[in-house]
């Protein structure tokens, strides 16, 4: 027989996924496997992680903020709102990873502004749930994209987080194992993972928690305004 023509349309025959390729792409997974435990070892790993979930699990300032929104709007809104503050601590893990957060904390009077900023905006949010009225909120897109955007807003003004980020993370690296900004920049993407997870909860139970007490939604606004504003002065104040 003749040599074959052409694929009809110049189509190319499908590419079979042989055992030796499926051992390769195997073999890179576990191989990234290695170089993170090399990064960072498993005992180092798991300590770190231990230390993370308990500081998270304490009640703080994101606790406090995705708390009164879930009051506020609802189970939905309260896990949203602790999904926006998990990408404002990607954005200080993001800064600290290039060196911008170690920049700051050496500007005394930029902390201050920064401090005085998100401060102002917790007073802000606190003023319009005072004045938010006895309705029920209103539910829909629109409120869950404002409660992570809150959230978000919210955690990256917070300076304390930024020098928490600086104090926390390098204690858990070494540069002897390689780039520390690749060991800060893994280490803070799985706290803020862990961190996000337990926020979202709190943020949730509390709507749910809400949602009992909704006949009373003139109170729930009034008690999430308390505790934002409560969390701002606390900003000021520390």
């Amino acid at each position: 027989m003749g040599p074959k023509g052409p694929s009809v349309g110049g189509a190319k025959p499908p590419s079979r996924v042989t055992p030796a390729l499926r051992f390769g792409r195997g073999a890179g997974k576990v191989s990234a496997m290695i170089d993170l435990f090399t990064l960072i070892p498993p005992a180092d790993l798991l300590a770190f992680l231990a230390a993370g979930i308990v500081l998270n699990l304490t009640p703080g300032a994101d606790v406090v903020f995705a708390t009164a929104s879930g009051i506020a709007g609802g189970p939905r809104v309260g896990a949203v709102a602790g999904l926006g503050v998990g990408f404002g601590g990607l954005f200080h893990v993001g800064l600290a990873v290039l060196g911008v957060s170690t920049l700051i904390a050496t500007l005394p009077m930029a902390l201050i502004v920064l401090k005085l900023v998100g401060a102002g905006y917790l007073l802000w949010l606190a003023w319009v749930s005072w004045n938010a009225g006895t309705e029920a909120p209103a539910r829909g897109e629109g409120r869950a994209l404002a409660a992570l955007w809150r959230g978000f807003l919210t955690n990256a003004l917070n300076p304390k987080v930024a020098l928490f980020v600086l104090a926390f993370l390098p204690q858990f690296t070494d540069a002897a194992r390689g780039p520390v900004w690749m060991q800060i920049a893994i280490l803070g993407a799985l706290f803020t993972l862990t961190g996000t997870a337990i926020t979202c909860a709190y943020g949730a139970l509390a709507g749910f928690a809400g949602q009992g007490l909704a006949q009373r939604m003139g109170l729930m606004n009034r008690l999430a305004a308390v505790m934002l504003g409560a969390l701002a002065l606390r900003m000021i104040w520390e």
